[in-house]
């Protein structure tokens, strides 16, 4: 079986109480993870150049719905904001406690979306965990990556963790890539030359 695509970013101080959560929140990041390796296949047909986003919101969205997230969900409103989130997903943990879940595609990095998100759960009243899917790569017309978003969201989020100063208000952050990393099939093409991978540095 293949190496499954999923980093995992944890507060570097917990209670004992959110030690226990986050292994609640562990647990579900594994099985999501397995999913989305199962259904590799089909997320490779849908996630295309030009291709509908909604397209790949559907199949990750089944899986979410599978381990037991809602869908449009507004959350608790904070004093002082104008605006009430929406995420894509939700999955209530407790009494003001939750997940927050995500599915991005082509504005991953390009329009900060990952950031975003990561914003949202810190500012929310009833979220201190975020699962964030997104593509391992994005392809242009060639049916070759234009951009690798998983491997650049890994490094900007992990600068939140792993030291008391940078980290902010959320317990963990899973992130998913999906679809392939190495070539895409553009309708009514032939697959492509794999492309050289970008060294880590260079991201």
């Amino acid at each position: 079986m293949p190496e499954l695509r999923h980093v995992r970013l944890v507060r570097s101080v917990l209670t004992e109480q959110e030690e226990a959560e986050v292994g609640v929140v562990d647990a579900m990041a594994e099985q999501l993870a397995r999913h989305l390796e199962t259904r590799r296949d089909e997320i490779d047909r849908v996630h295309v150049h030009r291709a509908s986003s909604a397209a790949v919101q559907r199949v990750v969205g089944e899986l979410l719905h599978g381990i037991g997230f809602d869908e449009e969900v507004v959350l608790t409103p904070q004093d002082g904001f104008v605006t009430r989130a929406r995420p894509d997903f939700v999955y209530p943990l407790g009494d003001g406690r939750g997940i927050i879940a995500e599915v991005e595609r082509g504005g991953t990095t390009t329009n900060n979306h990952d950031l975003k998100d990561f914003w949202k759960v810190h500012v929310a009243r009833d979220a201190h965990h975020l699962f964030l899917v997104v593509p391992t790569a994005n392809w242009n017309e060639a049916g070759l990556p234009r951009e690798r978003p998983f491997t650049r969201v890994a490094h900007r989020l992990a600068a939140f963790f792993g030291d008391p100063r940078r980290e902010v208000d959320v317990l963990s952050a899973h992130l998913f890539g999906y679809g392939s990393g190495t070539s895409a099939t553009v309708p009514g093409d032939e697959v492509p030359t794999p492309p050289v991978d970008v060294p880590l540095e260079d991201v």
